[in-house]
C-alpha cells in the first residue's frame, strides 16, 4: 500500500517504522521540513515537502498530529482528500473531554467526501512501533463506516503486527477514545512505563504469538 502519514512526531515516527518494515510505500509530512527527512531518515520512508504532497500521493493518509493541528489541516487540503482513507490517530487528554461524541466523528463530518477511519490510536508509540508484548500481538482496534475502506485499514493493522479488529461503525470511536484515556491515566498514576497495550482474551483461549 502507499501510506501516507502527516506529522513526524512520536507516532509518525513508530507508524512510519512500523509501515515500512512490513513493506508499504510511506511519504511523510510535517509543518516542519527538516523533521520530516530526519523521520524518513531513521525509518526509510520518504518525506514528503507539504501535508497536501503526502495526501496525493497516498491511498491511506494516516493523521498523526495532536487534536489542536487538524483543523487547520483539514483546511489546507480541501478536497485533496476527497474519496481517500483517512485514518484518524487522535485522542482527548482528559475524561472531562469524554462528551458523547469523538474526534474522529467531528472529522468526518467535516470531510463528508472522505473516508474517516479510527484506528492505531489505544496503542501507545512504542506498542505502534512494536505491537507485540512478549511475543503476543496486541489488538488493534478498527472503526469506520465504509467497509471498503475499513477493510484496507484492518489489513495494514495486521501487517504491520497487530491482531486487526473490526469494532464497528465510527460511532464506536467514542470507546477507542475512552479506551486510550483510560490507558493513559493508568500510566500516569501508576508510574508504568508506557508500553502497555489492549488484548482481548476467551475462556479458554491460549493468544497466537508473533
Amino acid at each position: 500500500m502507499r501510506i501516507g502519514i502527516i506529522g513526524a512526531g512520536n507516532v509518525g515516527r513508530a507508524l512510519s517504522r512500523a509501515a515500512v518494515r512490513a513493506g508499504h510505500s510511506v511519504t511523510i509530512s510535517s509543518t516542519k521540513v527538516p523533521d520530516a527527512e530526519r523521520v524518513a531518515a531513521e525509518t526509510g520512508a520518504e518525506a514528503a515537502r507539504s501535508n497536501r504532497a503526502v495526501a496525493e500521493a497516498s491511498d491511506i493518509v494516516i493523521l498523526a498530529v495532536l487534536l489542536d493541528s487538524v483543523d487547520g489541516i483539514i483546511l489546507e487540503l480541501g478536497s485533496t482528500l476527497f474519496q481517500k482513507i483517512l485514518v484518524d490517530v487522535t485522542n482527548r487528554r482528559e475524561p472531562q473531554q469524554i462528551d458523547g461524541t469523538s474526534n474522529a466523528e467531528i472529522i468526518q463530518a467535516e470531510l463528508p467526501g472522505t473516508y474517516v477511519i479510527k484506528a492505531f490510536n489505544t496503542a501507545f508509540a512504542a506498542r505502534q512501533a512494536e505491537p507485540t508484548v512478549d511475543g503476543i500481538p496486541a489488538d488493534g482496534f478498527v472503526a469506520g463506516d465504509d467497509e471498503t475502506a475499513k477493510a484496507q485499514v484492518l489489513e495494514l493493522v495486521g501487517s504491520i503486527g497487530f491482531r486487526p479488529i473490526d469494532v464497528g461503525p465510527l460511532a464506536m470511536a467514542r470507546a477507542l477514545e475512552a479506551m486510550a484515556i483510560l490507558n493513559i491515566s493508568l500510566n500516569v498514576q501508576n508510574g508504568w512505563p508506557w508500553q502497555s497495550a489492549w488484548k482481548l482474551l476467551s475462556p479458554g483461549e491460549q493468544p497466537a504469538r508473533a
